[in-house]
């Protein structure tokens, strides 16, 4: 089972959330950060890092002397990598998205594949569960093919396969965080009782349901705000999986880098039962409809 654990909007504890249910779930689990822009669960999960490895993406090499300036390559790229000034052909590596279409429509196979490195892969463990977390090289904007590169190194033999996997997504409803939670059997929302969570949350169940996985929220700092939050779960059929409170022993955890599930005894029990709900929800039907903003 693939769990992704994502929000629509930073700061409601969603690597939290990922980092406990890791450390409770019954059996060893594969711990991903696939938040690649800003990655902070190994902070919390102090992995001991065995691999790194270098993540690329593909982009066109120009051979001059077989090129036409014929314009079949700038035509079609919807992001003007490719530019021919008269009789001056120039490739704009850091705007291309690797999509090939430029190689494979050249007519006089001019273009060919290179590379330029995005960021890297890094892989280990904590504890008994596995880790692997992307990390963006700085500056670079492309993050979906680096996500796409650190799934392939899941499925690619690297002891993964018998294992559940916990997916910390990067938040909000762009594409990164479509390209998180695309593969997941269930999506956890985790988002807190005030108006930026309420939107928040309205917005990242519109975006995620038309991908038709089953959706359950954990409302964080439970006891605080209103309850909107509550009335629009009911209202649009979202299951609450759990609350957590708004308590200094949890805030003081947190602030020391902790996993709450581990340094809060009561949060161990609240976690326990949160996986159940998970394991429940992954047998329920999908939310693959049209859902409105609150």
């Amino acid at each position: 089972m693939i769990v992704a654990v994502a929000s629509g909007k930073g700061g409601t504890g969603k690597t939290t959330v990922s980092a406990s249910l890791a450390s409770v779930w019954p059996s060893p689990v594969v711990a991903v950060d696939l938040d690649v822009e800003e990655p902070n669960l190994h902070l919390f999960m102090n992995p001991d890092i065995s691999a790194q490895d270098p993540s690329y993406i593909e982009i066109p090499e120009i051979d001059d002397e077989k090129c036409t300036r014929c314009r079949a390559c700038t035509d079609i790229c919807q992001f003007k990598a490719i530019g021919i000034f008269g009789e001056v052909v120039m490739t704009f590596p850091e705007m291309c998205h690797g999509c090939g279409a430029c190689w494979t429509i050249c007519p006089e196979k001019a273009i060919t594949p290179g590379k330029r490195e995005l960021g890297q892969i890094l892989s280990g463990r904590s504890g008994p569960s596995a880790f692997v977390m992307g990390r963006l090289r700085v500056g670079e904007a492309m993050s979906p093919p680096l996500m796409r590169d650190v799934k392939r190194h899941l499925n690619s033999g690297n002891g993964y396969a018998d294992r559940d996997i916990i997916i910390d997504a990067p938040p909000g409803v762009s594409c990164p965080a479509i390209n998180a939670v695309m593969d997941a059997d269930v999506i956890v929302l985790v988002t807190e009782p005030t108006p930026f969570g309420l939107y928040d949350l309205a917005l990242a169940q519109q975006a995620f349901a038309p991908l038709g996985k089953p959706m359950g929220v954990v409302i964080n700092r439970a006891d605080i705000g209103t309850r909107d939050v509550y009335d629009h779960c009911q209202k649009t059929g979202l299951t609450i999986l759990a609350e957590i409170p708004y308590q200094r022993d949890i805030a003081e955890a947190y602030a020391k880098g902790q996993i709450i599930a581990a340094a809060v005894p009561s949060m161990r029990a609240l976690f326990e039962t949160l996986v159940g709900q998970i394991k429940t929800l992954h047998g329920q039907p999908s939310m693959a409809r049209e859902v409105k903003h609150a």
